[in-house]
């Protein structure tokens, strides 16, 4: 008899990321077999996660790590995080890693626990000789990203959600986005892994957590059970078409920019709008102003300077990057 359904579902969906680690191994030493990490918070999504890893990474001759965060921002956090490294290093994972960060303020507190937590894992993945790190963002997750970013109003790219592989290098690989978070919970169940529900995923002072408790279920309630799988198909289907208007932006900026870094307004005014927003936005995050702190608005007010041109004076962006239009032609400089 093979293993239970959900068991077999978390194992299939991380044994094919393993094959595609393994497809583009490159390393010093290709003698060496890769190592990959699972990051994981002690939750079941990232419980079913390592436990999945710890079964499949020796079938393929895989090096299987983990890594937890402590984030600091509840009493007993450290405790918590030795008890995680203790049932990853259970599961036989080796080597484990406990990182404590520091929480900043920027962006809010979820923004701010999330750059703290890529930065800890990047580190050390970069430590550790790392191939790839998996991260357990389910289908549930995907979907209340996808509405985070409609009701943000920040465009497509916003609502392609989470790329199943991202990072410098694809070193971040999400194997559960096609996974529903309760398969996830049951297998944790059958395997008899014990989990722990952070209480932040049900405070209602947390954005994500109000949409999981409140917004989803009235989704559901007013449109019928699908909600959670249409969202998913959404982002798939918003990620393909972003992707296709980002590689025709990258095209485009060649046509546009000349030797001083300037740009023509009326070769920008004659692409297509989702293709020129594309491009101003390449051209101020190349003049220094922070993807993450770059919002529609923003591009939209530079985007009036070729459009809806009446003599307005410079645009601020995040920064400190100003946009003006000096005759027919676009200045982005910081400072």
């Amino acid at each position: 008899m093979g293993p239970h359904p959900a068991v077999a579902a978390i194992r299939l969906a991380v044994r094919r990321v393993l094959h595609d680690v393994l497809t583009h191994h490159c390393t010093q030493d290709r003698h060496q077999p890769p190592l990959v990490l699972v990051a994981c918070s002690g939750g079941a999504d990232s419980m079913a996660l390592a436990s999945a890893l710890a079964f499949e990474a020796p079938k393929l001759g895989v090096r299987a790590g983990g890594v937890t965060i402590d984030h600091g921002l509840q009493e007993g956090s450290d405790l918590r995080a030795a008890e995680v490294a203790l049932r990853l290093r259970a599961l036989r994972l080796d080597p484990v890693e406990v990182v404590s960060v520091t929480v900043g303020r920027e962006g809010g507190p979820e923004a701010a626990a999330r750059d703290a937590r890529y930065a800890a894992l990047d580190a050390t993945a970069e430590r550790c000789g790392a191939s790839a790190v998996l991260l357990g963002h389910t289908r549930d997750d995907q979907a209340e990203t996808v509405l985070l970013g409609l009701a943000r109003g920040s465009g497509t790219r916003s609502l392609s959600g989470m790329a199943a592989t991202s990072g410098r290098g694809g070193r971040y690989r999400r194997p559960f986005l096609d996974v529903d978070r309760q398969t996830a919970r049951k297998a944790c169940l059958i395997q008899a892994l014990p989990v722990w529900d952070d209480p932040h995923n049900s405070d209602p002072a947390y954005t994500r957590s109000r949409l999981r408790h409140e917004g989803l279920p009235a989704l559901e309630k007013a449109l019928g059970k699908g909600v959670v799988e249409a969202l998913a198909r959404t982002a798939q289907l918003s990620r393909d078409d972003a992707d296709a208007l980002d590689s025709w932006a990258a095209d485009a900026e060649g046509t546009v920019l000349d030797e001083t870094g300037t740009l023509d307004v009326a070769a920008l005014f004659a692409l297509p709008p989702a293709v020129r927003r594309r491009v101003l936005r390449r051209a101020v995050i190349g003049a220094g102003s922070p993807a993450g702190s770059l919002f529609a608005r923003h591009i939209e007010e530079v985007d009036r300077l070729i459009t809806a041109w009446r003599g307005q004076g410079a645009i601020n962006l995040p920064g400190r990057v100003g946009v003006r239009r000096q005759g027919g032609r676009l200045v982005i400089r910081q400072g």
